[in-house]
């Protein structure tokens, strides 16, 4: 077993860390109150092949394995976890489901603009009445034609506000329950009856835009179907596992950000003439931010590599989620209360980190579903 970095993987958190210190930390604060997308941001990334990593360079992405992914967004988190998010989603929600069941017309037509960085990706999944429960879905498609006419909402898409493309899922078959349901790929910019609702004010990653994709008699071409009819719920549940290790890295990201940010307030801060990382109750939260993080990444990178080597994922994708979600939000906590006053305060980005973690415990699956998954696979003996 061999815990070092290959060259590639060195290099890729390398050129992440160098980004996230000199492009993404002196702009957080401004675009956590602004509420503004990061898009100059977001191009760079796409020209650093960050949009689509595991994308093969024939396909606008860098053809880089899983591990760089981890390292890389774990690392792009640290600077900006709403950074972070939108390059998550286009990396796991959108490009791994079109590279893994888009056929090759599809890839060359609606897989290299996103994995090249010229434009966001986004997936339609969650509804108002349908989060954790699929078969609630009231979206439908029916083929008319050489088209399908999609009509639903979709709530709480992340990127949903600037994507070029998405895909969705919507019941094809009301009658056959889970296997009815479908995904497609909608060009948004170019689909009539589409529009986007509601823009989400949110208590974190708030550069990142969290909106409501709405569909009303909108016409798609009848060759956007994603695989065959009936595939959707296998296909985004697998899509789903993937993302999984998207999030966790995201909040390694938070993590490693608050850690930074503790140690460096506590060497500096004095009471009763010492600094106070001098005293044990400090130290004790220091070493208990730092074990459950790099427990994290250890849970991330067997996640990944089991990814990349073709096995199962699931359980693991769902352990680092949810694992490396309550340490970040533990250690967000904890950072607060070690600057006292001062991590309530705006003057500090401790209080955003603190809100920023919250959401990785919540979506592509809360920790609640995180576990029953985590448990479903031990009862089946994976």
């Amino acid at each position: 077993m061999d815990f070092a970095l290959t060259e590639i993987q060195q290099m890729v958190k390398d050129t992440a860390a160098r980004f996230a210190d000199e492009e993404l930390k002196p702009k957080a604060a401004e675009f956590d109150q602004s509420h503004e997308h990061p898009q100059e941001a977001c191009r760079a990334l796409g020209e650093l092949g960050f949009m689509g990593i595991t994308v093969p360079e024939e396909y606008g992405g860098a053809g880089l394995d899983y591990i760089c992914y981890v390292l890389a967004l774990s690392e792009i988190s640290r600077g900006d976890a709403s950074v972070g998010v939108i390059m998550s989603v286009n990396n796991s929600l959108y490009c791994f489901p079109v590279m893994t069941f888009g056929s090759e017309e599809q890839k060359k037509n609606f897989l290299v603009p996103v994995a090249s960085g010229q434009t966001e990706g986004c997936f339609g999944l969650t509804e108002a009445g349908a989060g954790s429960d699929p078969s609630a879905m009231r979206t439908t498609a029916v083929l008319d034609g050489d088209e399908w006419v999609l009509n639903g909402e979709k709530k709480f898409i992340t990127n949903g506000n600037v994507s070029g493309y998405a895909v969705i899922a919507a019941v094809t078959d009301k009658e056959a329950g889970y296997k009815g349901i479908s995904s497609f790929i909608v060009d948004l910019e170019n689909t009539p009856g589409f529009s986007v609702g509601r823009v989400e004010e949110k208590l974190g990653i708030r550069a990142s835009g969290t909106a409501e994709l709405v569909f009303e008699d909108a016409r798609i071409p009848k060759g956007n179907l994603l695989g065959e009819p009936g595939d959707g719920l296998k296909q985004m549940l697998t899509t789903l596992d993937s993302g999984r290790i998207g999030i966790g890295s995201q909040a390694l990201g938070i993590g490693r950000a608050v850690l930074e940010e503790a140690i460096v307030y506590a060497n500096e801060r004095e009471q009763f003439g010492k600094p106070i990382s001098a005293f044990q109750a400090i130290q004790w939260k220091l070493a208990d931010m730092a074990t459950a993080l790099d427990a994290s990444e250890l849970l991330l990178f067997k996640a990944a590599w089991m990814e990349d080597n073709h096995k199962h994922f699931e359980k693991q994708a769902a352990m680092a989620k949810m694992f490396a979600s309550d340490s970040a939000m533990n250690a967000a906590i904890e950072g607060v209360q070690i600057l006292g006053g001062y991590g309530y305060s705006q003057e500090y980005p401790m209080e955003r980190h603190m809100r920023d973690a919250k959401i990785t415990q919540i979506y592509e699956g809360t920790n609640e579903i995180m576990r029953l998954v985590i448990a479903r696979n031990l009862l089946k003996g994976k």
